[in-house]
Order: structure tokens, then C-alpha cells, then sequence
């Protein structure tokens, strides 16, 4: 049962979102309006070591008042591919460039609402290069072992769902 987007009316646009209003159809015929929000692309680097450790930010979320375990990753800009994005997040975040970038997943975190895709990529090494030029970006950075992954998911100190699905992949993958 396919829902149709007749239209959408902005309603709030700034650079980094737009808020619309759809005209929707339903299956039935029925129309009903939804609320659309349309993001940028996102991109995250996962980092592995040789030690299977993972490089993480901690940090706390204002708008949930939460902290937890997340990957470096941010907003796609103009001109720039999602690896690129990933890349160059990852570096500005921890002061560590990731190794060669292969793709992982792309998840969408709230399809019903926004519009939100986010590449996740994944790396085997990372160099220190030096601090991170976004130091405000988390409290601390640290290379968390990916077996502890489901303790972390137990005692909600990740809450995010990109950097769940990514490490929950990773874990799954490695075998841990």
C-alpha cells in the first residue's frame, strides 16, 4: 500500500533543514497533511584498530540531555561526497585520519518523519595526526572494543541509531 506525496508547503527553512507540509494520499483515497522534515546527508566513520577497537566520541546531546558513545561523523556539504564527508568529520572530530574508507551501511533513522540518509563507512587503521579541530564536539575520544558493544547497548550508552546499527554490523561481522 503505496502512500502518495501530492505536494509539499514549506513551512521552516533554514541551511541545515526544512520543515514542509504534505498533501498526502492514502491507498483509500483519503487525504490527510504530514509533517515533512528534510535534512542533509550525514556521514560517520567507524575506525578499526588492529586491536578490533573502535574510535568513539563521548559525548552529551542537549536536545535528549543524554550522553553516550558515538561515531565522528556530521553533515554532507555542498560539492562533497558522503566518503569525503566521512572522512574529513572523522578527522576534524578526533585529530585521527581514517584509513582507506569502504562502505558499511546507510541507515535512515526516522523514515515516517525526515528524510534523513546517513552513510556510514568503516576503515581498518586510522594515523594520529594531532588534536581534533572540533574539540568541542565531545568530552573525550577513545578506542572502545568492539566486544564490549552489546554491554554498551545494555546500559543505553549508545544511543544514537546510526552508531547502534553501525557497531551492531561491525560486531556481527568481526564475530566478536
Amino acid at each position: 500500500m503505496e502512500w502518495k506525496n501530492l505536494g509539499e508547503t514549506a513551512v521552516y527553512e533554514n541551511p541545515w533543514f526544512k520543515v514542509n507540509l504534505a498533501d498526502v494520499e492514502l491507498p483509500n483515497g483519503r487525504h490527510l497533511d504530514h509533517f515533512t522534515i528534510r535534512l542533509r546527508d550525514v556521514a560517520l566513520t567507524a575506525a578499526i584498530n588492529e586491536h578490533d577497537e573502535v574510535l568513539l566520541l563521548w559525548r552529551h546531546r542537549f536536545i535528549t540531555d543524554s550522553w553516550g558513545w558515538e561515531l565522528p561523523g556530521g553533515v554532507v556539504d555542498d560539492g562533497e561526497t558522503p566518503a569525503e564527508a566521512a572522512a574529513r568529520e572523522m578527522f576534524e572530530e578526533t585529530g585521527w585520519r581514517a584509513g582507506p574508507l569502504q562502505p558499511l551501511m546507510i541507515v535512515e533513522p526516522a523514515s515516517g518523519l525526515i528524510d534523513a540518509r546517513h552513510h556510514i563507512y568503516w576503515s581498518e587503521g586510522a594515523e594520529h595526526v594531532g588534536e581534533p579541530a572540533d574539540d568541542f564536539e565531545s568530552e573525550r575520544r577513545e578506542w572502545v572494543p568492539l566486544k564490549r558493544v552489546p554491554e554498551l547497548i545494555d546500559e543505553h550508552a549508545i544511543p544514537a541509531a546510526n552508531t547502534l546499527s553501525a557497531l551492531m554490523r561491525l560486531h556481527h561481522l568481526r564475530q566478536l
